[in-house]
């Protein structure tokens, strides 16, 4: 109940700012819309301080992804691309399809598809991950001198939260409502990091592989047994996202079956047919690429850069190349 009551939060604050709607994310891919940008940067920044002073107390533990080279970069790039072509990420579209949009559930489905054919091949892919070169953060470089990591942690943070307003400024938005969603996911995942509660960071992506392994019976191989513990808790996590889509939408009177977004239409035209494909498409190009780098926007751009991990930061620097290069491309104004 504790996992499944953390995912309801974690889509309520998504909601708040409608950061998992397709018009703002696909906004940020064509640079018309900064939301995204300034309460990812606004929760790695808070999420700094909060979670590392947390450690250093000895209330929660570090989970950094290691940096895996060809993984990271390329499954950067993919992911980049998938968020921009299906214009949601493997968390929010959770709760887009508790808020009725059967684009988010067809994006699911392809989600499904990415995550089974990513076990499948995942044996042939060794040399293209690679290589593996371990996990690397301002932790673990300045662990022996907690005076001088304690000194530059801070400062990282705030350079973060001065980054998520130098956007606003530039954005010149009168919406501050990403404010309370940034500083709510830094403060959400403290929670979650946290050794008495769950000793794990949010995470999305591994929920895909997971169960689409278990409906279609690929349960035999050691890449499904190593995605086990985080699969089954994110079954639970997301749950209650969805569950959040829906008692929000109905609270709000927002709750509407749809499957073209306006920003969709203003790009592609009503094609029920067209979106379809495309969501389906982006859905699995979206998960292929999370789990070749190892994690998505929650549990390894957030997670990850709260805990200032190499690989996670590196990780963001490719998926917002892969997003805006296909922002680019494929929402070509009429």
């Amino acid at each position: 109940m504790t996992t499944l009551f953390l995912g309801f939060l974690f889509g309520a604050i998504l909601q708040s700012a409608k950061l998992n709607r397709f018009d703002t994310i696909s906004g940020m891919a064509t640079l018309e819309n900064y939301k995204v940008a300034k309460a990812i940067a606004l929760a790695i920044g808070v999420g700094v301080i909060l979670l590392n002073l947390e450690i250093g107390l000895g209330l929660a533990s570090y989970h950094i992804k290691p940096f895996i080279l060809g993984g990271i970069v390329l499954g950067g790039l993919i992911f980049g691309a998938g968020m921009a072509i299906l214009g949601y990420c493997p968390g929010t579209v959770m709760v887009s399809a508790g808020e009725g949009s059967l684009d988010a559930m067809v994006g699911i489905l392809g989600g499904l598809a990415g995550g089974l054919l990513y076990t499948l091949v995942l044996p042939s892919l060794g040399g293209l991950i690679g290589p593996n070169l371990g996990t690397f953060s301002l932790h673990t470089a300045f662990a022996a001198d907690p005076f001088l990591f304690y000194s530059l942690m801070v400062p990282s943070g705030l350079v973060f939260i001065g980054i998520a307003f130098v956007i606003h400024r530039f954005d010149k938005s009168t919406d501050k409502t990403w404010i309370f969603a940034g500083t709510a996911l830094a403060i959400l995942n403290t929670i979650v990091f946290a050794t008495a509660v769950s000793d794990r960071p949010i995470g999305a992506s591994t929920f895909f592989p997971y169960v689409a392994d278990n409906i279609f019976g690929a349960t035999n191989s050691a890449y499904f047994t190593q995605i086990t513990k985080p699969g089954s808790w994110e079954v639970l996590f997301l749950a209650g996202s969805f569950l959040s889509g829906i008692v929000i939408s109905l609270l709000r009177k927002e709750f509407k079956i749809k499957m073209i977004p306006a920003n969709w239409e203003r790009y592609h035209g009503k094609s029920y047919l067209k979106r379809i494909i495309w969501a389906f498409a982006g859905g699995f190009i979206l998960i292929f690429g999370a789990r070749m780098a190892g994690g998505c926007t929650s549990g390894h751009v957030i997670s990850g850069g709260m805990q200032l991990a190499a690989s996670s930061l590196v990780f963001a620097l490719f998926v917002f190349v892969g997003l805006l290069l296909t922002g680019k491309y494929f929402y070509l104004k009429k």
